[in-house]
This record gives C-alpha cells, structure tokens and sequence, in this order.
C-alpha cells in the first residue's frame, strides 16, 4: 500500500536565529573547557557590547553599568551571544539588541529565574528604544529584585 505524505514547507529558523544558536553552542563548549575564568566571560561579554552598532551599544553599555553597580554579584556572560547577567551559571538578566534579529527595539529580558512574579501575569521582556534617567531608575529596581 502506498501512502502520500503532504510536507508543509516552512521557513526554518532565520539566519540570525541559526547564528544565535551556534553562539550559545561556542558558549557552552567554554564553560566546559577546564579553566576559564569570570574574567574571559566578561571580556566576551564587553567584546559582544564593542560590536554592536552604536545605537544597541549604547544601550547596553549603560544597561551593563546598571547591572554591575546594582548587582555586583551577578556573573556577566553571553548567552546565545547577547550580553546577560547569570546566577548560578544561569542567565536572570539578558539584553537583546534590536540589530540581532533585524527588530526596531531593543529588549531588556529577566528568565523565570529573577523570580520578578507579580500575581498571575507579569512582562519578562521590556522593550526600549532609549534609556531617560526614569528608565534607569525602573531597570535599578528591577534588576534589584531579580539578583535578590
């Protein structure tokens, strides 16, 4: 008995989320690599802010001085290439530029693991275009109760 099969043709993942997974593959073969120190963790973490265009990079060197001044305690990393912020090996924080996936604003995201639960829905993603001083103060308590 033969059987037709219908396929239905998807796009697949974009390139950008294909280099996005190869990144966190990189990333995962150094944590596993005897040796490497906080200290190249952040270097990859200031390289990955360096190259983006100045608009993201702008943004995430403010958010990543935020992050350190609040949250000392927080280990900088990349995480599927994108700068965040982990405890425990995992990322709680994580800034994705608007360049990375071609979107017109950055996001500044919290994993279920900043715990930031407020009631029976909450946003994990903040979407940002710019930093005013009112947003830094909001992202400072964030980022508060997320390393708390």
């Amino acid at each position: 008995m033969t059987t037709t099969q219908k396929t239905k043709q998807t796009e697949g993942f974009s390139q950008a989320e294909r280099d996005a997974m190869k990144a966190r593959a990189e990333e995962l073969r150094a944590e596993g690599k005897k040796g490497a120190k906080k200290a190249d963790d952040l270097q990859n973490q200031l390289d990955k802010i360096a190259e983006m265009p100045d608009e993201d990079r702008v943004l995430a060197e403010r958010i990543h001085a935020i992050v350190t001044a609040v949250a000392p305690e927080l280990d900088p990393k990349t995480w599927y290439g994108m700068p965040a912020y982990c405890r425990d090996g995992k990322a709680i924080i994580f800034f994705k530029p608007a360049s990375k996936f071609g979107n017109r604003y950055s996001n500044l995201g919290f994993n279920d693991g900043a715990h930031l639960d407020d009631g029976t829905m909450w946003p994990t993603e903040y979407a940002i275009t710019t930093l005013t001083d009112a947003d830094a103060e909001r992202i400072e308590e964030l980022v508060r109760r997320a390393a708390g």
